[in-house]
């Protein structure tokens, strides 16, 4: 613990006032995701007491707040449920085992030291994901904010043909206490965004229901908690529901890093601090793994949690510590604080948690901006909603990965020319500027590695590169913008190396990096394509590769392209 020694008593009076903030923040939210997740809501509160001290203790940012979070919440309901009905026996024990194989995955990552990792999971994927997991989580709380009754376990669709068919059988009573909890909730943020909104906005739920009579006309509460610490709880370990939850679990390590890590990051922007992936990685991953012995589901960092605490001054991850230790006191001496609580109240607040989740601004502008990052984020969204959530974040991701393939697979190819000579030849795009050509040797530039997936493309351009009298003479390469060349790539050089040979003509490189030429001539590649072939500098390939030119074209051509071009009468 390096912040160890940066606890004095003026951090530890600051960590106490931000922990205050947070069990205040935490409270509602804790019940929310709980059921959000499908338990009770006791365990949204056992999550928001251990998982934050071991993921603070040994995670190495200042203050990230992990726990309970919305989507993770919606995914772990998803995949149990997939597995085990939501209101059996064998649920809450498969959450637990769900838990422990999603610390499991996350520390070994983390020892393993793959922090880098989560920089695959592109921001359009976890944005897509994200907003359909929003509508997702909204949808599942229609059902209390209009008091009609839909099975446990119903999927998207099925929750809204439910909703339609019984539109009739609405409890006017659940829609006025959830219409008063959400335009509370508004109200308290546009006067004073420092108060605990969602709590006071519940607060005036609960009042309007007891003002309404709620219970007497069918409107249910959360009840109250069990008034007792996180027991030690053996989760379900037999092959077949490990077996079933795997791939569920793998999702949930890397939507839980993902969130972590870029919180973590967000947050230390502001703060100064570095944040070391490789050792965020362990302390979700110890924490999700020890939490699901001592029944917690599987949690995540907590955006809102995380700016609340670092905005309320915390210095060091003892806020954390603290914030769990005032939760144990309300869940030991105040277990009744729930008991009023009715569920169309925590409906209002959970359709408000889900609209905050829905990234508006960054969504308009991906759909305008980029075709592809927009097919990305629109299959992502499309499929949270129709398939499995797990297999939505596969998806999503494999989409932005092919895409990514498909656009290095065809880098840029184009022809160039001297644009000036005042400092050295000044290469650029003879389309978009206009440039003279010359008639017998063809620049061209590549922006973009060759390698297996792009050999092809770059082969078939240099097939069809032809001078000005139809015939392949001389071809000359800026590889200023190749970063690596593998050995699909070197063979596919060296075959049109031969070609042109066999054609008179000659294929010459310029500008190699020096990482790029040491790995050729590793392999032998260098050689094999011909040193000679290679030059430093444009000016250097010019001055040697000109000389070769038919002079009597050069005589002819009043061109002159380039500054070694030979002077004509």
């Amino acid at each position: 613990m390096v912040w160890g020694k940066q606890i004095t008593r003026h951090t530890l009076w600051s960590d106490l006032l931000a922990a205050l903030t947070g069990a205040i923040i935490v409270l509602p939210q804790g019940v929310a995701y709980a059921l959000i997740a499908g338990l009770p809501p006791e365990y949204g509160l056992y999550t928001a007491i251990i998982i934050p001290i071991i993921a603070g203790l040994f995670g190495s940012s200042h203050h990230l707040i992990s726990g309970p979070a919305a989507a993770i919440s919606i995914v772990v309901l998803s995949v149990v449920s997939s597995v085990v009905p939501p209101d059996s026996a064998e649920f809450i024990p498969a959450v637990l085992t769900l838990a422990v194989l999603t610390g499991l995955i996350q520390l070994g990552l983390g020892i393993a030291r793959m922090g880098a990792l989560v920089n695959f999971i592109s921001h359009t994927v976890v944005i897509g994901f994200t907003a359909g997991a929003a509508i997702v989580i909204a949808t599942s709380q229609v059902k209390y904010v209009l008091g009609i009754h839909v099975a446990a376990g119903s999927s998207f669709l099925e929750t809204w043909q439910t909703l339609f068919s019984q539109r009739d059988s609405i409890n006017t009573y659940s829609l006025a206490i959830a219409f008063i909890t959400i335009i509370s909730t508004l109200l308290i943020k546009k006067v004073n965004k420092r108060l605990p909104a969602m709590l006071i906005g519940m607060l005036a739920g609960s009042l309007a229901c007891w003002m309404l009579q709620g219970a007497a006309h069918d409107v249910p509460m959360v009840g109250a908690l069990p008034g007792k610490l996180p027991q030690f709880a053996l989760p379900d370990f037999s092959a077949q529901t490990l077996s079933a939850l795997l791939s569920g679990a793998i999702a949930l390590a890397i939507l839980g890093l993902v969130e972590a890590v870029s919180i973590s990051r967000a947050i230390a922007i502001r703060s100064g601090q570095r944040i070391d992936g490789n050792q965020e990685f362990i302390g979700q991953g110890l924490s999700n793994l020890v939490g699901g012995f001592f029944s917690c589901f599987p949690g995540s960092g907590s955006f809102t949690r995380t700016g609340v605490n670092y905005e309320s001054g915390a210095k060091t991850p003892l806020t954390a510590v603290f914030t769990a230790l005032m939760l144990v006191l309300i869940v030991l001496f105040t277990p009744q604080i729930t008991a009023y609580l009715p569920l169309p109240a925590m409906g209002g607040g959970i359709l408000l948690i889900a609209w905050n989740l829905i990234d508006t601004h960054h969504i308009h502008q991906i759909l305008h901006s980029n075709k592809q990052e927009a097919s990305v984020l629109l299959v992502t969204f499309a499929s949270t909603l129709l398939i499995e959530l797990e297999f939505a974040i596969y998806l999503g991701v494999l989409v932005s990965i092919i895409i990514y393939l498909k656009r290095t697979s065809t880098p840029m190819i184009m022809e160039v020319a001297p644009k000036s000579f005042e400092h050295g030849t000044d290469l650029r795009s003879i389309s978009r500027f206009q440039l003279k050509e010359c008639p017998q040797l063809k620049i061209l530039r590549i922006d973009g590695s060759i390698f297996f997936g792009a050999a092809d493309h770059i082969q078939k351009t240099l097939l069809a590169v032809k001078t000005d009298d139809g015939r392949h003479n001389q071809i000359l390469i800026n590889c200023a913008g190749i970063n690596f060349i593998d050995v699909t790539g070197a063979e596919m050089l060296l075959h049109e190396t031969k070609r042109l040979q066999n054609a008179g003509g000659q294929l010459s490189f310029c500008n190699l990096k020096n990482t790029v030429r040491d790995e050729l001539e590793a392999n032998g590649y260098l050689k094999k394509l011909g040193e000679d072939n290679f030059y430093a500098t444009v000016d250097s390939a010019l001055s040697a590769l000109i000389p070769q030119l038919d002079n009597s074209c050069c005589q002819t051509c009043t061109k002159r392209v380039f500054r070694q071009c030979p002077k004509t009468d």
